[in-house]
């Protein structure tokens, strides 16, 4: 019975990026009659739209663990990680430029994606892991590298902003903008290269579990299949987004929802990181904490590293304006999470409460979304 469901759900993964691609060209070609669809029909297509990219986003990341497998720590994380912020990277350019200005919309997307991976996910796998294993040890080198970039990379970009003088408060000028791309950029390429090769054992397990890893995972396709499918579903959730940002854009102003980028920027984290998040909260309940948080912190490194100079580019090239800088309570959420990771992970052994204090900070991080 398990293995027919394994095999249902491995067609499935495969199907699924098939779908997304077949449905994106599809709508970008002329023959696609879209205009010519009253309301119920464009309401049904913004649906499917939305439900397809959901489910894709899970088949892209499954093939993508698959390759992970395959390749390794650290390379497998790398993977996932890579596979991640492209997706978070289309989402956010086409919703930039997808109907009226929304300058912020960047910013509150990666201030979630930090707050989420730092604050939510980090906490739930803390919580779990500590109640099921009561303590559990983690490297305290590869930890601290994680975290001093990303405290670098996130005062850098969405602080920063708040305190220059060439244009208004919480912005850029293009040369200031173009400086601080190619220094993340530079910083997150120095970070894979000594994750990769120069302190690769400062990531791995700190007690070697690699047998337990891909018992689960019956290798019955090459590398290069799953690569393949990988590819297709990350180019249809890449060419669909424009679809998805349509539907809800336009739903959120339809309801005259306030703080809409706000809440859309966390709708877009959660997105992108409910793969990642199960993956490194079931590495966490299995005692291979520290490859729960190469998981959930590689993420957030990549999204600021990776994401803020690809909507930098983007800015430029489209003369839309970026705010970077965050509001007053957000960057006290922001220097509370990151304290408080630097605080957890400084002994090198974490437990329920430590989960626990992490929690505490995620829940006002949401009630603040919902009452500012």
């Amino acid at each position: 019975m398990s293995h027919a469901v394994s095999s249902r759900a491995s067609l499935v993964s495969y199907l699924l990026p098939v779908a997304c691609f077949v449905l994106a060209v599809a709508l970008r070609s002329e023959t696609f009659p879209i205009e010519q669809g009253g309301t119920a029909f464009l309401l049904v297509l913004d649906a499917v739209s939305i439900g397809l990219v959901l489910l894709t986003v899970f088949a892209a990341l499954h093939h993508a663990e698959s390759i992970a497998h395959r390749v390794g720590e650290p390379y497998g994380t790398l993977v996932l990680t890579f596979a991640v912020t492209t997706i978070e990277v289309s989402i956010i350019v086409s919703m930039m430029l997808h109907g009226a200005n929304n300058p912020t919309l960047a910013r509150e997307s990666v201030f979630s994606t930090v707050m989420i991976v730092c604050c939510g996910i980090v906490g739930i796998s803390l919580t779990l892991g500590g109640w099921r294993h009561s303590r559990q040890d983690i490297r305290r080198q590869g930890t601290s590298a994680f975290l001093s970039v990303l405290i670098a990379l996130t005062v850098l970009t969405m602080v920063l902003p708040n305190y220059t003088l060439a244009t208004s408060a919480g912005t850029f000028s293009a040369t200031q903008l173009v400086f601080v791309g190619i220094l993340s950029v530079l910083l997150y390429g120095s970070f894979v290269f000594a994750q990769s090769y120069g302190q690769k054992e400062d990531f791995s397990e700190v007690s070697a579990t690699e047998h337990v890893k891909c018992e689960h995972l019956p290798h019955t396709r090459s590398p290069a299949m799953h690569l393949l499918f990988l590819l297709l579903g990350l180019g249809g959730i890449v060419l669909l987004t424009e679809q998805v940002a349509a539907g809800v854009e336009d739903g959120l102003a339809y309801l005259q929802v306030s703080q809409s980028d706000a809440i859309v920027g966390a709708l877009i984290a959660v997105v992108v990181l409910l793969p990642e998040g199960i993956a490194a909260i079931k590495a966490s309940l299995k005692n291979e904490l520290q490859r729960g948080l190469n998981i959930a912190l590689g993420s957030a490194c990549a999204t600021i590293g990776l994401t803020i100079p690809a909507v930098a580019a983007a800015s430029l090239i489209t003369s839309h304006p970026l705010t970077l800088g965050l509001s007053s309570g957000d960057t006290v959420l922001l220097i509370l999470a990151l304290a408080m990771s630097v605080v957890s992970f400084g002994t090198g052994r974490t437990t329920v409460l430590t989960g626990l204090a992490h929690l505490v900070i995620f829940v006002a991080y949401v009630l603040l979304i919902v009452v500012p």
